[in-house]
């Protein structure tokens, strides 16, 4: 029924639209994390209020919402997840409750990931901590993945599942185009710094 992705990219962006890292850090006294940092409202954001259970339990639920999205879809129909994972990426980039102003998807990115090629995860999460203990920057880390996994998708799951990533990865860059620029100039803030 060609009604069914319609209603799957709809379920997960507004699944994906809740701002966990705002809802979070509002609820522990912390204020509106937008006004720290990056303004942004991802996981690595929160760490800079110096909470890293907070940081902790946004990363888990951004990502666990885009792996939701995933899984109740395909309930409903093969494929339905595709399109439900892309709504909640596109749902946590801009979200309709703070005025399509959201995060960076990077944990979003890695739930809808788990919900469909949960070894390419495990690609994603190696490259990401390699680079991130390594060299201690939380966007480099994120590109270096977002790189990756089209790649590896190619040889683990279907074309359309690495055609999605190949969207989203470059979609990722974009969002990160400050964080790129800091980096080139070498002013890009490293994981665990606050403000």
């Amino acid at each position: 029924m060609t009604y069914l992705p319609i209603a799957a990219l709809v379920f997960g962006y507004l699944l994906g639209s809740i701002p966990f890292g705002l809802l979070l850090t509002r609820a522990a006294g912390l204020g509106d994390v937008r006004s720290i940092g990056s303004g942004n409202i991802g996981a690595t954001n929160v760490l800079r209020t110096g909470h890293k259970g907070l940081a902790a339990a946004t990363l888990i639920l951004d990502a666990l919402k885009g792996t939701a999205a995933v899984l109740i879809a395909e309930h409903f129909g093969p494929g339905l997840g595709l399109w439900a994972g892309f709504g909640a990426f596109a749902g946590h980039l801009f979200p309709v409750w703070l005025g399509f102003r959201g995060g960076k998807g990077v944990a979003t990115y890695l739930g809808v990931l788990i919900g469909l090629a949960w070894q390419t995860a495990l690609v994603f999460a190696a490259v990401w901590l390699i680079v991130a203990i390594v060299l201690r920057y939380s966007s480099l880390a994120a590109l270096t993945a977002a790189i990756a996994v089209p790649i590896a998708l190619w040889f683990q799951a279907s074309p359309q599942v690495a055609a999605l990533f190949a969207v989203m990865s470059v979609i990722v860059f974009i969002k990160h185009r400050a964080n790129i620029s800091r980096l080139l100039s070498g002013t890009e803030g490293r994981i665990g710094a606050k403000g």
